[in-house]
Order: structure tokens, then C-alpha cells, then sequence
């Protein structure tokens, strides 16, 4: 791959985007503003690093020429050292200017439906799925992001059955999509006497969340009904019938919403997320008719893979995905995921720079 005409590329595109960004076509149309504008910063990030690359091999092809042709024993010294700075940094600047010419996914920016689900092993399970969900949320205020549990239904000691949460912020789905698929957690439970070890599981899915311009759900497709809302193993909780189920007909994709006050608004929340799911029901077909050969370590996704496993008894964290071990498990559990999630994310650039060399 040709860094050098790669960057001549991408001046190209900038300098047509700034066109278009004058032009009354896009001009008139917001959300070709929002796309013109979110492509030219991304064109200019990369732009910016290819200069820094540029001005060091150019200065390394003149401290060359100047070893070449000069007699003066101090500027052939500067240049000699010169040379040696720039050969130890050129391999860094490479390396960024190569990662940055990488295509964004363009899911990377959105925020995020988070879906947790108990499996495997009863209370223990519902009580994990609600010790994962805190992580997430603690995990989003230390990035400065908003989340907000959308529907919840709470297990007779106290853990979920199922919760479904929102993520609100700059590029969260970028670092909570290696989150989907099975969690498997190993401990002892408070209520084992014996101190046995008990394995159980969760499922988490992560979705971006959709805007009406990603899909289109019909009216006519969705069955709406207001319930009133219920509380720990099915009671009703109140009268009023504030809470809303939709189904998607085409899909049998079904929401259920009560966490918030109006119907209104929970019927909003629940639109969302049913186009959500239908959104990533229809990436994952395209995915997977576009590369059905190929598996990365980073795995599909699935939620029917198992990607993690939680051993308390032994403090070890093991992502099967990249064969890793992390430790500190009370401090992965009060939101400190960066570790693990930055492992997660060189091995997915270093899978898709192999795919562009």
C-alpha cells in the first residue's frame, strides 16, 4: 500500500467536500450537511497525521543530501542526528498514518441499546446481569456518556432477568460492541454453604441505535398495546396504563417498556429500540452474506458465542477471543473495561490492516 499516494487521495476528496459543502444541494438538506461535514473532519484527521509523515521523510531525504554534498563537520554532525531522530520516529508516524487510513465503520460514532439477558444458573445469573449492567454504566461516566436503564425485569433477589439499557455518547458503540455475546461467570454464590463454585451465564447484546434515516418501520407493521406496569415476579406495580409492548410483525421482534412516567414516552423508547433490533437483524444479513468466510479472533458478534469467562475464586478475567487474562476483578466490575476493551481494539486493527495490505 503507497502511504504517499493514498494521502494525495485524500486531499482530493477534501478539497471535493468543501465544494460540496458550498453547494445549495447540500446546503438545503441537513442531514447531507451532518454526512458532508463528519467526512471532511474524519478526511482532515487523516490529512494531518500524512503531513506530519510527509515533512519527516522529506526532512530525512535532505539531511541526506546534505551528508552527501556537505564538507562542514557540524552540519554534517545536526544531520547525522537529525537522521537517527527521524528513523526512530518514522515507524511510529507510519503506523498512524496507516491505522488512520483504515475505512471507519460507520456504526463506530452511534450510541447504544445495551440488552442483557440471565441464562444459565438461575438467581446467581440475575444477580451477574445486574452486577455487568452496573459495570456499564459506571464504565459510561468515566467517558462522559449518558446511560439510562430503558426496561428492567428484576429477579426475586434483587438481579435482572432481563434489562435493557441506553448509551448515549461519542463513539460508544466503537467500545461496547466487542461486549455482545455470552459472559460465563465462576464463583461461589452468597448462598452456598458448602463453598462450592457455580457456573452460570448471561447474554449480553449490543445494538447501535438506529435513526429513522438508517430504517424505515412501517406503521402498519407494528402491533401497540398499553399494560400497566408489573414489579419482581409479574405483580402490577400501578394501575395506570403507562406501560407499552410493541411487536414487529414481519420480524416477531417484541419490546416492552415501563420505566419511564408516560406512555408516551415509553412508547418512544420502545420504537427505538425495536428499530434498533431490526436495524442490527439486517446488518447482521449483510454481514454475513458479504463475508461468510471469513471468522477474526474478534468473533461475529453472536450472541450465542461465549466470549468471556469470569473466574472470582482465582481474580481472572479470560476474553477467549484474543486468549487473554486480565486481573483486578472488582475493579473490571466497577467499570475500569479499557484494558480489556483496548486489547479487543488492536487486534481488530491489526486484523483489518492485514485485509488493506
Amino acid at each position: 500500500m503507497n502511504l504517499i499516494q493514498q494521502l494525495i487521495t485524500r486531499r482530493e476528496h477534501m478539497r471535493e467536500l468543501e465544494t460540496q459543502m458550498a453547494s445549495s444541494e447540500v446546503l438545503s438538506d441537513p442531514q447531507k450537511i451532518r454526512e458532508v461535514h463528519e467526512t471532511y473532519a474524519r478526511e482532515k484527521e487523516v490529512v494531518e497525521i500524512g503531513d506530519r509523515y510527509e515533512k519527516a521523510m522529506s526532512n530525512l531525504e535532505q539531511s541526506k543530501e546534505t551528508i552527501a554534498t556537505s564538507k562542514d563537520a557540524d552540519l554534517l554532525t545536526l544531520a547525522e542526528q537529525e537522521i537517527e531522530e527521524i528513523k526512530m520516529a518514522l515507524p511510529l508516524l507510519e503506523h498512524e498514518l496507516t491505522v488512520a487510513l483504515i475505512p471507519p465503520d460507520p456504526m463506530d460514532k452511534k450510541n447504544v441499546i445495551i440488552e442483557i439477558r440471565a441464562g444459565a444458573g438461575g438467581d446467581e445469573s440475575s444477580l451477574f446481569a445486574a452486577e455487568l449492567m452496573r459495570s456499564y454504566m459506571m464504565y459510561a461516566e468515566t467517558h462522559g456518556w449518558k446511560a439510562e436503564l430503558v426496561s428492567a425485569s428484576r429477579s426475586d433477589v434483587g438481579g435482572f432477568k432481563e434489562a435493557i439499557m441506553e448509551i448515549k455518547g461519542a463513539n460508544a458503540y466503537s467500545r461496547l460492541k466487542f461486549e455482545s455475546g455470552v459472559h460465563r461467570v465462576q464463583r461461589v454464590p452468597e448462598t452456598e454453604k458448602q463453598g462450592r463454585v457455580h457456573t452460570s451465564t448471561i447474554t449480553v447484546a449490543i445494538m447501535p441505535e438506529a435513526e429513522e434515516v438508517d430504517i424505515r418501520i412501517e406503521p402498519q407493521d407494528l402491533k401497540i398495546e398499553a399494560t400497566t406496569s408489573t414489579g419482581a415476579g409479574g405483580q402490577s406495580v400501578n394501575t395506570t396504563y403507562s406501560a407499552v409492548r410493541i411487536t414487529h410483525l414481519p420480524t416477531g421482534v417484541m419490546v416492552y417498556c415501563q420505566e419511564e412516567r408516560s406512555q408516551k414516552q415509553n412508547k418512544e423508547r420502545a420504537l427505538s429500540i425495536i428499530r434498533s433490533r431490526v436495524y442490527a437483524m439486517e446488518q447482521e444479513r449483510l454481514r454475513k452474506e458479504r463475508d461468510d468466510k471469513r471468522r477474526g479472533q474478534i468473533g461475529t458478534g453472536d450472541r450465542s458465542e461465549k466470549i468471556r469467562t469470569y473466574n472470582f475464586p482465582q481474580d481472572r478475567i479470560t476474553d477467549h477471543r484474543v486468549n487473554e487474562n486480565f486481573h483486578n476483578i472488582p475493579g473490571i466490575m466497577n467499570g475500569n473495561l479499557d484494558e480489556i476493551i483496548d486489547s479487543l481494539k488492536r487486534t481488530e486493527i491489526e486484523e483489518r490492516l492485514s485485509e488493506l495490505v
